[in-house]
């Protein structure tokens, strides 16, 4: 049986683009701010990638779509489906808002799967998918809460607040409280996910490189496209229960 020899260069190229230095951060320094540069420049990268394809998608319509405006025209409906299923009939101002969301974590998570970061090489740090920093996914988790607020203020006005002490008073603490842990299951779920994802892939690129890695980082791929769909699908539904009348 033989047996295919790498070189050792070779092999030491596959683990420098498989390390992850978990807690170690790029910073700019901006005035008295510090800029957090590796969440900044992977997601005017990704956001780069989604302008561009909406760009070239409406340059030239067709009445008869083909091509990337077809396919974005079927995420779009994907996306309007899923806004009227958890919101309801008065879905419509909120799908641009829960299909930024959803494209946005979509393509970060794919980014962070399939682009292979590490060749570039930062002072401290490493480039990584934006979703993979918990900075990334608490703001994501803290516009989420911002968006139902804004919707049951606007639908009910102050009787919004009546929700607190549904069906008693005596759960006031509770339903407050549940407005605390919602955006913490957001953040930490999807930062925990794609942050253990890529430790895995890694530790298997750096111990196999070769093959072994394909099957988990296809269901990486797989887990990334599902927890973008989890995240878009819970902040409608939290948009959704907050325009709902309580009697």
């Amino acid at each position: 049986m033989d047996i295919v020899q790498f070189p050792i260069n070779t092999l030491h190229f596959f683990y420098e683009i498989s390390v992850v230095e978990v807690g170690q951060h790029f910073y700019w320094q901006i005035g008295g701010f510090q800029i957090h540069a590796q969440v900044l420049i992977t997601s005017w990268i990704v956001i780069a990638v989604l302008l561009s394809s909406a760009t070239l998608a409406v340059r030239d319509p067709q009445i008869v779509p083909k091509g990337i405006q077809n396919f974005l025209e079927y995420v779009l409906e994907f996306i309007r489906d899923l806004a009227k299923t958890q919101i309801g009939e008065e879905y419509g101002p909120w799908v641009s808002f829960i299909g930024t969301m959803f494209l946005f974590i979509f393509v970060s998570n794919w980014a962070g799967a399939l682009f292979p970061w590490g060749i570039f090489q930062l002072p401290h740090g490493e480039l990584a998918a934006p979703t993979n920093d918990i900075n990334t996914t608490v703001a994501l988790a803290l516009l989420t809460s911002l968006a139902y607020f804004y919707a049951g203020l606007t639908k009910r006005g102050l009787g919004y607040f009546g929700k607190y002490i549904q069906p008693t008073p005596i759960l006031l603490p509770i339903n407050i409280l549940e407005d605390f842990t919602k955006p913490l299951s957001l953040s930490f779920r999807l930062f925990g996910n794609i942050l253990a994802d890529e430790l895995v892939v890694a530790v298997l690129v750096s111990l196999v490189p070769i093959v072994v890695p394909i099957p988990v980082m296809l269901l990486g791929l797989f887990t990334s496209g599902i927890q973008a769909l989890i995240f878009a699908t819970l902040a409608a539904a939290y948009i959704g229960e907050s325009m709902e009348d309580n009697h």
